[in-house]
């Protein structure tokens, strides 16, 4: 049998916390909700006292909420719950260390896919926000980037890290380094989320796709 996928909610609403805990827990059997917590200076005790796979965290709960986010990501995968739906506040979650952007008007299946898609090691977020964020780069041109360069775009956007992507294509990391510095200076991108839009965007992979 497969291990539980062990979850934290911290969100400052009860009912939402409850309501969401009852929906997850009793439309799948491999989901346990280990902890809940209304503040976000109570996060890095229940991480210590309760090991778990995924964090959702509520961005508005507390102001400090996102900047906390790079010091809990390392310990956990975080998944940001939020009301807002500015691409801004996204990007800027993501760049903290958040793995998914989940708006709370979703149902809980599109919560769950977020979830497993982290679980795995992939970067989610909302189609329309891909779209949105998309709008805020420059046209993509399919001819900026080699064959080479495109394929490792695609792996970065799949959620493989550069020893993986040096292993798959037979490269050394020093070489996939330089492609990629390579990429970011081309495209005149600040880091692998926009790098994530922009392979979205140019179709290198699709939207739900996932690492094979």
């Amino acid at each position: 049998m497969a291990q539980a996928l062990r979850i934290i909610i911290a969100d400052d609403h009860t009912l939402f916390r409850q309501g969401l805990k009852s929906m997850l827990v009793n439309v799948h059997a491999d989901v346990r909700v280990v902890a809940e917590v209304e503040n976000v200076s109570s996060i890095p005790t229940a991480l210590s006292e309760t090991p778990c796979d995924v964090l959702l965290l509520d961005l508005q709960m507390d102001r400090n909420a996102l900047a906390d986010i790079h010091a809990l990501a390392p310990r956990v995968h975080v998944v940001v719950v939020t009301a807002s739906e500015l691409p801004t506040d996204a990007l800027t979650a993501i760049r903290a260390g958040a793995r998914a952007v989940v708006f709370k008007r979703f149902a809980v299946e599109t919560l769950m896919e977020a979830i497993r898609a982290v679980r795995e090691g992939h970067v989610w977020l909302p189609p329309a926000l891909q779209t949105r964020l998309a709008s805020r780069l420059s046209d993509p041109d399919p001819k900026a980037l080699t064959v080479r360069e495109q394929e490792i775009v695609r792996l970065i956007a799949l959620g493989f890290h550069n020893p993986e992507i040096a292993e798959r294509l037979g490269l050394k990391n020093v070489t996939v380094k330089s492609h990629i510095n390579r990429i970011f200076h081309k495209l005149d991108l600040r880091d692998r989320v926009e790098l994530v839009v922009y392979a979205f965007r140019l179709g290198l992979v699709g939207i739900n796709e996932r690492a094979r």
